[in-house]
């Protein structure tokens, strides 16, 4: 039994977060878990061990999925942030309203909504793919399914990007987002059936609530989840098809050509470019990884782009390709804590890759712009310079 390897990276630093990929192989190749000294946490960094872990509850606790103790008080009791035998209760009402039998009525709309937008985006020929598409999709999207109106709706965007920033250490961006944040937790901790929509998920979270299905008062904190855990990073997965696209034409070609690779394709999305940066868990006990011990009570960071790209599990992982297929990548998790939303996301991101792929020839795409962001790797702007139709 050994201490695992070491390293000075700060894993949450400006250029690590802009472009971690450089830095995730260093670690692959230190071993498949290091100790960061400097953050204080122990990364996972190779697949094997990555999907293990998130397999593994009872070693591998949610109660510590964030970074800073702030964030782990204000979280715990939630889905995101806790443990079963309550996070099998509370997940259950969530993944309810997600599950295929309940986005089945939805699939026909979102198709016809995205087909309307990306249409209207082909006859301008000139947009920010950001703003313009991934942006102002998702939020639309899911706006109607929680049944937010007013004020709500025009807050979802800073209050989804604060409530991921604040999971990271307590550095300036999470501090300043802490505000943000709490504006949101406010909402949700005062939000009544009456304040949504008719018909819509969150008067059906209630509808559980009522009938006992989840412990009183928590039907605000499974709102939460829907807009805290799944705006950000459905925003950054939409904008991360475009720029690929936009930079490999030829995989587009290759989607337009058999549209039933538009899953294939965005599961390679996810695989190429991870959503979520870094994920934590708290270690329940002495863990053995290879020999290596993560000692009880240790920080855990699992670096999710890291085990999409290990070369011991995909072959040439640092190439985007659509055909690959990779139905079992980490960005979505694994085990209990899979990503209850990620049906939705499937649902959006096909829309969008469908009309994509049916209205465009190619999209000429100027740089993309990213800002550091502690949790989730998005684009922050994105000109399309040029829409040749299809």
């Amino acid at each position: 039994m050994t201490t695992p390897p070491a390293s000075d990276v700060d894993l949450f630093a400006d250029e690590v977060v802009l472009d971690p990929y450089p830095v995730y192989a260093e670690l692959r190749e230190q071993g498949p878990v290091v100790h960061l000294r400097g953050n204080d946490v122990h990364a996972l960094t190779r697949y094997d061990v990555i999907r293990d872990a998130l397999a593994d509850w009872e070693a591998y606790s949610s109660t510590s999925i964030g970074f800073n103790t702030a964030v782990n008080e204000a979280l715990s009791g939630t889905s995101l942030a806790s443990d079963p035998p309550l996070h099998t209760q509370l997940r259950a009402t969530l993944a309810e309203n997600l599950s295929p039998r309940a986005l089945r009525g939805l699939k026909g709309r979102i198709e016809t909504k995205a087909d309307a937008l990306v249409a209207d985006l082909v006859d301008q020929g000139t947009f920010d793919a950001i703003d313009a598409l991934a942006r102002a999709f998702p939020l639309e999207v899911v706006a109607d399914l929680i049944g937010f109106t007013g004020h709500v709706r025009d807050s979802m965007l800073r209050w989804g990007q604060a409530a991921m920033q604040v999971i990271g250490p307590m550095n300036q961006r999470t501090a300043e987002s802490f505000p943000v944040a709490g504006e949101l937790y406010e909402w949700c901790s005062r939000v009544r059936a009456a304040d949504l929509a008719e018909g819509s998920v969150g008067r059906g979270i209630f509808d559980a609530e009522a009938r006992g299905a989840v412990p009183p008062g928590t039907a605000g904190q499974i709102i939460h989840q829907y807009l805290g855990a799944g705006v950000d990073t459905t925003v950054a997965a939409i904008g991360n098809t475009v720029a690929l696209f936009g930079a490999h034409p030829d995989q587009l070609d290759l989607v337009r050509e058999d549209p039933s690779l538009v899953p294939a394709a965005f599961n390679e999305v996810l695989r190429f470019w991870a959503p979520v940066h870094a994920w934590g868990r708290r270690a329940t006990r002495d863990i053995d990884i290879d020999g290596a011990v993560i000692p009880a009570g240790a920080q855990i960071a699992i670096l999710f782009g890291a085990g999409n790209r290990d070369p011991r599990h995909y072959e040439n992982p640092d190439d985007f390709l659509v055909g690959r297929n990779p139905v079992d990548h980490l960005s979505f998790g694994y085990g209990p804590h899979g990503c209850a939303g990620q049906g939705l996301a499937r649902l959006e991101a096909h829309a969008v890759i469908e009309a994509l792929s049916r209205r465009v020839k190619r999209l000429v795409v100027g740089p993309g712009v990213r800002v550091p962001g502690n949790i989730t790797r998005s684009i922050e702007q994105l000109p399309v310079l040029e829409v040749i139709p299809a």
